[in-house]
């Protein structure tokens, strides 16, 4: 199957990498529109604009499904993805909701997201008496996008966002951000290990799994390696760099423009 995913930088490559481990066998094209990076602190208006874009780019790029990388867009403008594409939408916080066992929850997510309460919704829609309190991490997805990870910085702010939540003796953490993984091992070690760490690409690859299955079935269509397409927005000289340290590979990446119609895959 043809996957189109993506996100403002290289927080997808979290998502991108849990789809591949569980389900392999499929080509995948990544956008990054990292001239827009980052996305956690815009306005809805121009996160609407922002999906409109993206989702009328891969409307050409002839996918099969769509998988939405970003928690911002997903929480503000799920609607306008789906409208703009006539494949099935996978989305981070609707399958991580579908999961949730814990009763007291705790998000840290963009600034963004947080104010959408998309995370607080979703759970409280499956399972009505959760405790959710969701806290906004303005500086993260800079830091990491700057490789700025093993700094005691990075640390030090962490530990910061992390204090609301851990006043309120949450047992569970999703991570509502797909850049916030790649610094789990920092947050596991700012945790009480009573607390259970939610990454919701978990969830999004499993629902994914399920519809690949399921046409494989109907069709017998099988591949037998990953092909993956890297686009750019910007940076494009850069991006190979990051895809092999977080990825381990080193791919050809395109440079695409959003606002030009009629696009070639």
């Amino acid at each position: 199957m043809r996957l189109g995913l993506f996100d403002s930088g290289v927080g997808g490559f979290t998502v991108l990498k849990k789809v591949i481990e569980l389900c392999p066998n499929n080509s995948f094209i990544y956008l990054a529109d990292t001239a827009r990076l980052p996305y956690g602190v815009k306005t809805t208006h121009e996160i609407m604009k922002i999906a409109e874009e993206i989702s009328s780019w891969f409307s050409y790029q002839n996918i099969d499904a769509f998988l939405v990388a970003c928690n911002t867009t997903n929480a503000i403008a799920l609607d306008v993805i789906k409208k703009n594409l006539d494949v099935p939408v996978f989305d981070l916080i609707g399958s991580a909701a579908s999961t949730i066992q814990e009763s007291r929850v705790g998000v840290l997510a963009t600034p963004s997201t947080v104010k959408t309460k998309a995370y607080t919704n979703a759970i409280m829609e499956v399972k009505p008496k959760t405790f959710v309190i969701e806290q906004p991490c303005p500086e993260l997805v800079p830091m990491i996008e700057m490789d700025n990870i093993n700094s005691d910085e990075i640390i030090d702010v962490a530990g910061i966002y992390l204090q609301p939540l851990l006043k309120q003796k949450i047992n569970s953490l999703i991570l509502g951000c797909s850049h916030y993984p790649l610094i789990s091992p920092f947050l596991t070690e700012l945790l009480p290990s009573s607390v259970k760490l939610i990454d919701p690409a978990d969830a999004l690859s499993l629902k994914l799994k399920l519809f690949i299955d399921s046409e494989e079935r109907k069709y017998s269509k099988k591949k037998n390696l990953v092909d993956l397409k890297f686009y750019v927005t910007s940076n494009l000289k850069n991006f190979p760099n990051k895809a092999k340290h977080w990825l381990n590979v080193f791919p050809e990446v395109n440079l695409v423009s959003l606002q030009k119609k009629g696009w070639v895959s």
